[in-house]
C-alpha cells in the first residue's frame, strides 16, 4: 500500500501539471526528493518539497498553505 501511495506521489510530481499554481499560497515550483538513511539510521521517505526562493511564507508547511501531494494544510508560523 505504501509503494502505491509513493508511486502516485511521485508520478504526480514529475508530470506537467504539478507546478501548476493553485491559489493557495503554496510556492508552485517543486522537487522531489529521493528517501535515504540518516547516519543515524533513520529512514527518510521520499517526499515532494517547495523549491528554495527566499521565503518561508509559501512553503507547504507554512499556516495557510496546502500540500496537494499529502492533503495536509500548513501549521507553522514563518520566520521573517
Amino acid at each position: 500500500m505504501n509503494k502505491l501511495i509513493l508511486t502516485v506521489v511521485l508520478t504526480l510530481a514529475t508530470t506537467p501539471g504539478h507546478a501548476q499554481y493553485l491559489g493557495t499560497g503554496s510556492n508552485p515550483s517543486t522537487h522531489s526528493s529521493s528517501g535515504y538513511t540518516r547516519s543515524n539510521g533513520t529512514y527518510v521517505a521520499p517526499y515532494v518539497a517547495t523549491n528554495p526562493n527566499g521565503t518561508q511564507r509559501d512553503n507547504f508547511g507554512t499556516s495557510g498553505n496546502y500540500n496537494q501531494y499529502t492533503g495536509q494544510t500548513g501549521h507553522r508560523t514563518p520566520r521573517y
